[in-house]
């Protein structure tokens, strides 16, 4: 394991730092008018950029606290919550969808967690900052990126870098705040009109935070990424990029019973594209991955071992999860009609090893349990395309394979041989869509969009729980396939002083996979895995006015519901009615803004049951804090900011939560983990 310890003298190096960063850029400050024109960097919501999709800058200063991990960044969208353990790598959820109905993507490759419980879910891997853009597709309403994307699609994405003379080019930032939070990205970028190479990287940390009544929980963190690409533009319409990456970090957790002890990345890709190809062919994209998640976690490194728990002694899991992919895709135009196909596949596999005492897991052998295969085909039509009408429609089909390679199974007592051991489950899965835009008015749109997708169980589903459905022999053998149908409604409107939105979806999942939790006891709880068939209905909107040259006002809302209708309860894990709030002012260096978060009580729960990770550990309360944030632009290049999240220090705790492990003192009877009490952070970010 990595030494991931705090290097020397960083906290005091980091002000002197921006003493310099300041100064240089005070050197070459930019005229009053130009600081005008530049945006509110500060962002409190995000709103849609077209029907159902959102597209976003991720380096951008935001409030709450600049996010750790693509989870916590992904809560300034609406519909958007995570389920929280502590201070960092929440899991993301969608309209109350979590796991692989979510598909997410970064550079187009797939990086899939390890840890059976998710505790380093996809989006643990990301650091937002070093993205250039975000993209989310919400509903069943896209098919180009993968299968199984139920509820949505995320795209962390980097831009092709292009040079019209040697240059370089930096975007810099650093952060400090409550908690000892101390954050830097940089990112290099050095090319000329033939190529560039590209460097990113970032380090960030926190120590243990304290709830608003004062006391500690335990969620201490430390993270690095980095990232190099070379690419190859022998002109404006053609790039080959080869880039690779790595990173590590520690998670200690208090809703579990293990910490992240190791979170280490490698990537390798390579992408080629080619534009404005000879007649109606437009362009032509290619491009392969490597990903490798070597994830471990243990009882020892980040806690003691408690004694009266169901593991006293010091223990270690090992686990690591490889996927290697790629694709190929064209585009074609005629006037007003666009069409994209294209192939992709995947190929994942899943191993472990455990080790009794402390680093002992270093020398156990390896044992590989299961094994993922899928190819797909599919095609996007767009008719009316830069058009008041516009039909988007699309269709994917693909073929997903599954090898169970486990030769025993971990039973409550002892291990028991594996009843399924090698063998496959073999399934097509089909995907497709519709949908109407239409421009009724200057800056009206209104869209309505029927999507279906049908979604291969994952690792989770299949391998995670103690049992399958009533008559099966586990989950590998007995959980089906999950078919989703969708309708996606809404308005948008963009006007000069107005911004609104509304979107509103309805759908019905057949064998929707849902997990039961059952206590044991002194021999802890199982979980078995169920489908059932079950409704889900909720929606979204979000208004903006631009009340003169200087005051804005905003405000988003967001609900969702489920319905077990085998059993006539209500589904699992549902977040509860959010609304936000908030009001900015922009001058021309300085900018301000307020934010006012309130969250409803949540009564409509299924105590027991949940997902891989979580569970409904019974209603919950309403509450609401109160964020207020300020900013200075010194040059062009150079911004400053600084807020206060939770001002008044309220206590409170989320809906979708882990319950307190008792290794740090919680009761036995489930009780959520409170957020950060008050919180004050400042951020400086460089441009060059």
């Amino acid at each position: 394991m990595k030494n991931l310890s705090r290097p020397a003298g960083a906290s005091a190096r980091l002000p002197v730092a921006l003493g310099l960063a300041v100064a240089a850029s005070l050197a070459h400050a930019a005229p009053a008018d130009e600081a005008r024109t530049l945006d509110t960097l500060v962002v409190t919501a995000a709103a849609p950029s077209s029907p159902l999709h959102w597209v976003t800058d991720p380096r951008l200063p935001r409030q709450p606290v600049p996010a750790s991990d693509g989870a916590d960044y992904l809560k300034t969208v609406p519909g958007f919550s995570a389920i929280r353990n502590g201070g960092t790598n929440g899991d993301p959820v969608l309209r109350g969808m979590f796991g692989s109905r979510l598909n997410i993507l970064s550079n187009d490759g797939n990086l899939i967690g390890a840890c059976p419980s998710r505790m380093d879910n996809p989006l643990s891997y990301i650091a937002p900052e070093s993205f250039d853009r975000l993209t989310i597709i919400k509903g069943p309403q896209s098919v180009r990126w993968g299968a199984g994307a139920s509820a949505g699609t995320i795209r962390f994405e980097r831009d092709t870098p292009r040079f019209e003379a040697p240059g370089l080019r930096a975007d810099a930032s650093a952060l400090v705040g409550s908690r000892n939070r101390n954050d830097q990205v940089l990112d290099l970028t050095l090319g000329n009109p033939s190529g560039y190479v590209r460097a990113s990287g970032n380090r960030s940390e926190a120590d243990d935070y304290k709830d608003g009544h004062g006391d500690v929980v335990p969620s201490k963190w430390r993270k690095w990424n980095g990232d190099v690409a070379l690419g190859w533009t022998p002109d404006a319409d053609t790039l080959l990029e080869v880039s690779v990456g790595a990173g590590d970090a520690i998670a200690r957790y208090a809703g579990r019973g293990m910490d992240g002890a190791a979170f280490e990345r490698t990537t390798f890709g390579a992408r080629f594209e080619k534009r404005n190809l000879p007649g109606a062919w437009d362009t032509l994209q290619a491009n392969v991955y490597y990903n490798e998640a070597d994830h471990v976690m243990d009882n020892y490194t980040l806690r003691t071992p408690n004694p009266h728990s169901s593991m006293p002694m010091p223990m270690a899991s090992n686990v690591d999860r490889r996927t290697q992919g790629g694709r190929i895709s064209s585009e074609w135009r005629w006037q007003d009609v666009q069409l994209v196909a294209g192939v992709d596949a995947e190929d994942s596999r899943h191993r472990g090893r455990v080790g009794m005492g402390r680093n002992t897991y270093q020398n156990a052998a390896w044992s590989r349990d299961a094994d993922f295969e899928r190819q797909g085909v599919f095609t996007e039509l767009t008719l009316g395309a830069d058009t008041a009408q516009r039909w988007i429609s699309g269709l994917r089909i693909d073929r997903a394979r599954v090898r169970d390679t486990r030769a025993q199974i971990s039973g409550m007592m002892m291990d028991m041989p594996n009843p399924t051991a090698g063998q496959q489950r073999r399934q097509w899965l089909g995907s497709g869509f519709l949908r109407y835009e239409q421009d009724l008015a200057q800056g009206l749109t209104a869209y309505a969009g029927l999507g279906h997708s049908e979604r291969m169980p994952d690792y989770w589903e299949l391998f995670s729980p103690d049992a399958g459905p009533a008559g099966s022999v586990n989950a590998f053998a007995g959980i089906q396939p999950e078919r989703t149908t969708q309708l996606d409604v809404g308005l948008q409107f963009n006007g000069p002083r107005v911004q609104a939105w509304v979107s509103a979806y309805a759908g019905q999942i057949q064998d929707y996979i849902l997990f039961t939790y059952r206590s044991g006891g002194m021999m802890g709880s199982s979980s078995q895995a169920d489908n059932v068939d079950a409704r889900i209905a909720g929606a979204e909107a979000g208004l903006k006015l631009q009340l003169d040259e200087q005051w804005s006002l905003g405000s988003t809302l967001a609900y969702a519901w489920g319905e077990n209708r085998d059993a006539h309860r209500p589904l699992p894990q549902m977040p509860p009615l959010e609304a936000r709030l908030s009001a900015d002012w922009q001058g021309q260096r300085w900018s301000a803004g307020a934010l006012l978060r309130a969250v409803t009580a949540q009564h409509r729960v299924a105590a027991g049951q949940g997902n891989v990770v979580a569970q409904d550990l019974g209603p919950s309360a309403g509450f609401a804090t109160f964020a207020l944030n300020a900013a200075y632009r010194f040059s062009a290049q150079l911004q400053l900011s600084a807020g206060v999240d939770n001002l008044f220090d309220r206590a409170y705790s989320e809906h979708l939560n882990l319950a307190g492990s008792a290794d740090f003192g919680f009761p036995a009877d489930p009780v959520r983990i409170n957020e950060p009490g008050r919180s004050l952070w400042m951020k400086v970010n460089y441009r060059y």
